[in-house]
């Protein structure tokens, strides 16, 4: 069996182009919505929001805020695309009661049912359980191997499938884990910037000024709020993912066991 190249290169394709897309998109939101004059007083981009003003309030937020709304449109971007792309490698129906089915008809002997029971899955683990039935029907009449030799080979071929399939239902993963952490940091980083930013502007104006100040210190907790949400999201739509796709490589494995025990109870 050969990679799919295609597939992949496509994945990684995505989340090149993405990326930047995204940052535009952020900076284009950022500068010509939250930053346009009428949401200001005096119609001025230098003055206080307006109040109630919301946009106006996150644009005050700092240049920090585009790279935070970023992060938060790729975890909604990657977390979409992630849920797409397992959901078709989970294929038809209940994966247990297909592995099932599989199983009942390979005790039988009946091997091409069971392979057209793969071609209907059109999953993952169908994926998998095919090559292995693939190579299951091809030593099973091979004269010129051993008992061992034919079980080792079915063996390598369901390893090699599966090698094959997880990197797909993997891919761009490691975006979200990244995030996850990111996002928190550089929400910091924003707000430390704001409040540096405030304290200064007290500081010039000479008498202390508790509106601006109070002000000045929710302009900079907008990037803690934009960073510790988008982690949030991230952990958890993180997780979500990962424990899928265990239960998918755990399905994977019983299956292939459970082929390779059927192989070798018909042929002891």
């Amino acid at each position: 069996m050969k990679p799919n190249t295609g597939l992949k290169g496509a994945f990684a394709g995505f989340a090149t182009i993405v990326i930047p897309v995204l940052f535009v998109v952020a900076l284009i939101l950022f500068f010509f919505v939250m930053g346009n004059p009428q949401n200001f007083q005096g119609n001025n981009v230098n003055n206080l929001p307006k109040p109630g003003n919301y946009l106006g309030v996150i644009y005050k937020g700092g240049i920090i805020v585009p790279l935070l709304m970023t992060i938060l449109m790729m975890v909604i971007t990657f977390t979409i695309e992630r849920y797409i792309t397992l959901t078709r490698a989970k294929g038809k129906g209940r994966i247990s009661s297909f592995v099932v089915r599989v199983y009942q008809k390979l005790s039988s002997q009946d091997i091409e049912t069971a392979i057209k029971e793969c071609d209907n899955q059109r999953g993952s683990v169908a994926n998998v359980l095919k090559a292995g039935l693939i190579k299951y029907r091809q030593v099973n009449t091979a004269k010129e191997m051993n008992k061992d030799q034919k079980i080792l080979s079915i063996k390598q071929e369901i390893e090699e499938a599966t090698s094959l399939e997880l990197p797909v239902l993997e891919q761009n993963l490691v975006i979200l884990a990244t995030i996850a952490p990111l996002a928190t940091l550089l929400g910091l980083l924003g707000t430390v910037l704001g409040m540096i930013k405030a304290f200064s502007a007290l500081a010039t104006a000479g008498a202390p000024d508790a509106v601006a100040l109070a002000t000045g210190i929710s302009e900079a907790l907008i990037n803690t709020a934009f960073g510790i949400g988008s982690s949030a999201l991230a952990i958890v739509f993180y997780n979500y993912f990962t424990t899928k796709i265990d239960k998918m490589t755990y399905s994977i494995d019983e299956a292939g066991v459970a082929i390779v025990q059927n192989f070798s109870s018909h042929n002891s």
